[in-house]
């Protein structure tokens, strides 16, 4: 994995997995913006019963698609400064953070996606105010509902059910990126990697070359 980068094709590469992070890092933070708007800020209400599992998971699904966007962009300044620290140790803890955060948020949504199939989206309901009896999703109900409830359970299935594939693809993209910042530091496991030596010497080279080709000023007669 630590091969896969190198000083000619290396920075182009790591520029388009920031680019795609950010691309998805937006549409992971739209999605569950409306499912937020459209859904959990019924069932999530101080005076409602709070439905902790769905709303925590919409929340780090937000959070890690801001973070995705920032990792992303990180990245993008990296593959235009390889030789900049402080930009390196910076791509390094955006990228294991949004691994971390992202795979939590895939996690968290495969809980909630299968805690509401499991209950006929009952959890979805809980914003009505009806009988204690629980309320189906997936059937017609007669209850008065802050929210529309037709559709409901299809609908939030199918923001969920993306979000949670792009979770993923943030998980994949960031442990790229990591690895990436540990070849450019020349950490373990890419501490033999070459490529940080290679800049090195092209930095010196560079910095050698300044001097020579640097006009030498004397002193007026």
């Amino acid at each position: 994995m630590c091969k896969l980068f190198d000083k000619e094709k290396g920075p182009g590469r790591l520029m388009k997995k920031g680019l795609t992070l950010i691309l998805v890092g937006h549409i992971n933070f739209i999605l569950g913006a409306i499912v937020h708007g459209s859904v959990l800020r019924h069932i999530s209400k101080p005076g409602q019963r709070v439905t902790t599992e769905y709303t925590v998971a919409n929340i780090i699904s937000v959070t890690s698609g801001l973070l995705s966007i920032a990792a992303g962009i990180i990245a993008i300044v990296v593959s235009r400064n390889l030789r900049v620290v402080k930009l390196q140790i910076g791509l390094l803890i955006t990228s294991f953070l949004n691994a971390f955060l992202s795979a939590a948020c895939c996690v968290g949504l495969l809980l909630a996606i299968s805690i509401t199939v499991a209950h006929n989206g009952q959890g979805l309901m809980k914003g009505c105010n009806s009988t204690e009896v629980p309320i189906n999703a997936r059937s017609p109900v007669s209850a008065r509902c802050p929210f529309d409830t037709t559709r409901i359970y299809d609908t939030t299935l199918a923001l969920w059910i993306p979000c949670a594939v792009l979770s993923a693809a943030e998980v994949g993209l960031s442990i790229w990126c990591f690895i990436v910042g540990l070849a450019l530091r020349g950490l373990a496991p890419c501490g033999n990697h070459y490529i940080k030596e290679q800049l090195e010497d092209e930095a010196r080279a560079t910095g050698h070359s300044q001097h020579l080709i640097a006009p030498s000023t004397t002193p007026d007669a």
